[in-house]
């Protein structure tokens, strides 16, 4: 669940539905919001209960005695299918974590439980830039001084750190943040159906993309003065200063989809044709090596799925994806339907995301996007087949 803008990996929740398995005495079938769980009747749990959620691909805190029974499962949370239901994440009473109180419905607890991404890629790719990134970059390139004990008490310093910087740090040390100062531009990261069951009430029709299972890539060109442009490359959560920056992939697939479609010269003759734009944005998943390739790729690839400008914000998809395909002549996520209808039940509607891949048939895809072209609002619906045959 997005939190305050982050993505929460355990949160306070109530208990909206319980009912039997049958064949099972032991265990129930829980819901919160529009998650199922397995639940033991020894948990006492009751409807309006408020209990500790953790999401699928989180793992909890191995040296916590409350999460023992985890050990087996190496303490991550998955997709699985137990007592012939399918079970997604982990509902504990809030009364086994004393620490919490009474905390809201809705409460992060993801960094009071110590509960982090199960997969360790993830830890980095999804989660803040760790603020002291560009000190560790200068200590690697400069072992030697930085083994002394001298430089050693320097860094135990705020002060110190700086100042060593002022002498050995580098710029290619401190990759830039996200840009914070467009207006229309946000980091990519929907909202899974399940956390927010009200969008099942939604009345228009909607656009339906297909979600790849890849790294999200952002491309940003900035006009600065008559026929001056600033280039960004980034990723989930950092500017890629250039192609020899390290990423957590084993090379830079956001500035390598970069020169394969020649996307800052392409932006910039978009530019030169509307100068009225201050900036144009492409947002796509860059999908192949990466993640395992779950679609089974042989060299990478750029799916777009957001078309930006400074004058109109996100275009709808259909127009986008005219867009990108006849004057960028670059690919955009398969749509999959112009005019879909919300069904009635959550459980409908998570049957809906599972299906073939576009992209590659002979694959499942990881689930659909849902899009609202009235607005910028969009969500995600994630396979369960999809998740289960890959440990999500």
């Amino acid at each position: 669940m997005l939190i305050n803008g982050k993505r929460a990996l355990a949160y306070v929740v109530t208990i909206d539905e319980i009912k039997p398995i049958e064949g099972y005495d032991r265990v129930e079938y829980a819901r919160t919001n529009g998650w199922w769980c397995i639940i033991s009747k020894n948990d006492n749990i009751q409807v309006g209960d408020k209990c500790v959620y953790f999401e699928v691909d989180s793992k909890v805190n191995s040296e916590d005695a409350r999460f023992a029974f985890l050990d087996k499962r190496h303490y991550k949370i998955k997709t699985q299918k137990m007592c012939k239901v399918v079970s997604q994440g982990l509902l504990m009473p809030l009364k086994l974590f004393p620490e919490l109180g009474d905390a809201e419905v809705n409460t992060d607890v993801t960094d009071i439980l110590k509960v982090t991404y199960s997969a360790d890629d993830d830890n980095v790719r999804k989660n803040k830039p760790n603020p002291d990134a560009k000190y560790n970059s200068m200590a690697a390139r400069h072992k030697n001084i930085f083994k002394q004990k001298w430089a050693r008490w320097l860094m135990k310093r705020a002060w110190g750190r700086k100042l060593m910087f002022a002498i050995f740090g580098r710029k290619k040390d401190n990759p830039r943040g996200w840009p914070t100062h467009f207006q229309y531009i946000h980091k990519t990261d929907e909202e899974r159906c399940e956390n927010i069951p009200w969008v099942l009430k939604i009345e228009d029709p909607l656009v339906v993309t297909e979600k790849l299972d890849g790294t999200s890539c952002t491309y940003i060109l900035e006009r600065k003065g008559k026929n001056k442009f600033e280039f960004y490359v980034l990723s989930r959560n950092i500017r890629q200063q250039d192609e020899n920056q390290k990423t957590y992939h084993d090379h830079n697939i956001y500035w390598d989809l970069a020169f394969k479609y020649d996307i800052e010269n392409k932006m910039r003759r978009y530019m030169m044709e509307y100068p009225h734009l201050n900036y144009v944005c492409i947002q796509g998943e860059g999908v192949g090596t990466v993640q395992g390739n779950p679609l089974k790729l042989d060299e990478d690839d750029l799916y777009v799925f957001n078309f930006i400008t400074s004058d109109a914000g996100r275009y709808p998809s259909t127009t986008a994806k005219v867009i990108i395909n006849t004057m960028f002549g670059m690919k955009f996520v398969p749509i999959l339907d112009e005019n879909y209808r919300m069904p009635d039940n959550m459980e409908e509607f998570k049957q809906y995301a599972d299906g073939p891949s576009a992209v590659n048939p002979k694959v499942k895809r990881e689930g659909v996007v849902i899009r609202n072209p009235k607005d910028d609002f969009s969500f995600k619906n994630v396979s369960r087949e999809y998740l289960l045959k890959h440990g999500g």
